[in-house]
């Protein structure tokens, strides 16, 4: 039985070759694109259950095909990228990665990564792991249908900012810190710089300004933020 699918996005045809190897000995099946067009193509003829892209790659890089996918699926992505490539994390946040993996790396390393990136896909993905849907005065997050509704109205809004508003809005009155967001949110830890973290609140309260005196998005300055639900 296939463990499922895998498209390897990389322009270094040997670090393709290696990794189908590899996966397919792990019971993946694997897709393989050498060019950042290619990537895109194969991504919406293959429907993979992961993408492994490499950054610097012909025709488009690889922020420009996370971009690109990220239009219209939430498949999880892990950016691989060469040791001493200036690697911009926040961007990679900011554009929907899950993870990233920097060359050279080990492919017992990839595997694991993939295992656990795809086991915290499942468990969002699952009706049963977790509420889909929270709801408070004139505001509806539903994660089903990746939906935000303002006083009735649906919002449109990047699935980052989706999920950080999910999060908080599940744990009413609970303070998070910038570094626990991005661990439990974005996926994966990734500590020392959380603007990310203020970009997206920034964005989201832009939305939800004014909306109804019985909730807010907080700062509780010098440790985070919360969703305070009023008395």
């Amino acid at each position: 039985m296939s463990m499922g699918k895998i498209l390897v996005a990389d322009d270094d045809q040997n670090i393709c070759e290696l990794l189908r190897l590899y996966l397919e000995k792990e019971g993946y099946t694997v897709a393989l694109a050498h060019d950042g067009e290619a990537a895109v193509e194969q991504f919406f003829a293959e429907d993979p259950d992961l993408v492994l892209l490499d950054i610097m790659m012909p025709k488009l890089d690889g922020w420009q095909v996370c971009r690109e996918i990220r239009k219209k699926s939430n498949t999880p992505i892990i950016m691989l990228t060469a040791k001493g490539e200036t690697f911009d994390k926040v961007l990679g946040l900011e554009l929907g990665a899950d993870d990233y993996v920097v060359k050279p790396f080990d492919t017992k390393e990839i595997v694991a990564r993939i295992k656990a990136v795809l086991r915290r896909s499942a468990a969002s993905g699952n009706p049963a792991a977790e509420m889909k849907e929270v709801s408070y005065d004139k505001l509806a997050v539903n994660m089903t249908r990746y939906e935000l509704k303002v006083d009735g109205r649906v919002v449109d809004t990047p699935p980052k900012e989706l999920e950080l508003l999910f999060h908080l809005a599940s744990n009413p009155n609970r303070v998070y810190t910038r570094d626990q967001l991005l661990d439990e949110v974005w996926g994966f830890e990734y500590y020392g710089d959380s603007r990310t973290v203020d970009v997206h609140i920034k964005r989201l309260r832009e939305k939800l300004e004014g909306v109804s005196d019985q909730w807010s998005l907080k700062t509780v300055w010098g440790v985070g933020y919360k969703f305070e639900l009023k008395e």
